[in-house]
């Protein structure tokens, strides 16, 4: 699968199949795509999540053990099902808290209010994960029951119990406060997430009320400074409206603090009908905005393929501009 290819399947988004033809899947309870079914296709290695969707363009088959993706009649894509972990394949990925108090627009959780996983059933879920042998890394991210405070608390004190028992990498990701780099960093983890949504002020003012990104940038500049280069990565959707100059605009700031940036196809989920404005990207406006991704990337000497945990080693959602990009 070429990068074109998983650039057309990312834009899409989803696949019209049967549900029966899929392996171990979890729903997830963090991020724009809380709540919905999807699954794991890999081809040649290259990996994209999935939704399932009837009305969808794609259509997915079985062939012996392989689905086969076809569009307008054509096959476009053929590989293999992966399992799921948890939440993706090869990494524990918990979610601590399914609620949060932020009411970012783009984001359903703040409607669906799901749990608050207690440490005991977290370090439950992480043990069953290991002991199938396939658990390469652990990434916890959360959303926000009463304050970031709390979160970076229970983040803590859960990292700390987790690298006592295993030797795996851990990745966090969190809403950052005053203090949390260094006591994620001193509790033992190895690789750092704080995601900015948007570059765009003015677009993050609207969709992220309650958000503050100049205090997500603070925590990003120190992030790199504790965890070292290539440690510290962003989440950054891509169709709340901002332009192309605007995303490219925001990867050189992020790039020269020592930040990878992740470019995330933003997607209306239907809580948020009438809340926001979205417009998922085109496939061509995905590999256009990868392609410069890459090239600054290199520019400042940073790696997207060097991660060990959380988003960019997975590469399910997003084009990852150094292992997707030939």
């Amino acid at each position: 699968m070429k990068a074109e290819v998983k650039a057309q399947l990312i834009a899409e988004g989803s696949i019209d199949m049967k549900s029966s033809l899929l392996g171990c899947t979890t729903v997830p309870t963090a991020g724009p795509g809380a709540g919905k079914i999807a699954f794991f296709f890999n081809s040649g290695g290259h990996r994209v999540r999935m939704g399932i969707n009837p009305a969808s363009p794609l259509k997915g088959k079985k062939e012996a053990e392989e689905l086969v993706i076809m569009k307008d009649g054509q096959e476009i894509a053929r590989g293999i099902i992966e399992d799921e972990l948890i939440h993706c394949p090869n990494q524990a990925y918990i979610t601590m808290c399914e609620k949060c108090i932020f009411d970012c627009k783009f984001c359903p959780v703040p409607k669906l209010q799901g749990k608050v996983k207690t440490m005991d059933e977290m370090l439950a879920m992480i043990e069953k994960a290991h002991a199938t042998g396939r658990m390469h890394a652990i990434s916890i991210t959360s959303g926000v029951e009463i304050s970031p405070e709390k979160e970076v608390d229970r983040a803590e004190e859960l990292i700390r119990t987790l690298r006592k028992r295993y030797t795996v990498p851990i990745g966090v990701s969190v809403y950052p406060t005053k203090d949390s780099t260094r006591r994620l960093k001193d509790a033992g983890a190895d690789e750092l997430k704080y995601n900015v949504e948007t570059m765009d002020r003015q677009i993050f003012s609207k969709v992220c009320p309650g958000g503050d990104l100049e205090d997500v940038l603070t925590g990003l500049r120190e992030g790199v400074q504790i965890f070292g280069r290539n440690k510290v990565c962003s989440n950054f959707l891509i169709g709340l409206g901002e332009t192309d100059e605007s995303v490219m605009n925001g990867i050189e700031e992020l790039l020269s603090m020592g930040v990878v940036p992740i470019l995330r196809a933003a997607s209306l989920h239907p809580l948020r009908q009438g809340e926001v404005f979205i417009e998922r990207p085109s496939a061509q406006r995905l590999m256009f905005l990868t392609r410069f991704l890459r090239k600054k990337l290199d520019e400042y000497g940073l790696r997207a393929d060097t991660f060990k945990t959380m988003c960019l080693p997975c590469t399910g959602c997003d084009l990852n501009p150094h292992s997707d990009l030939e």
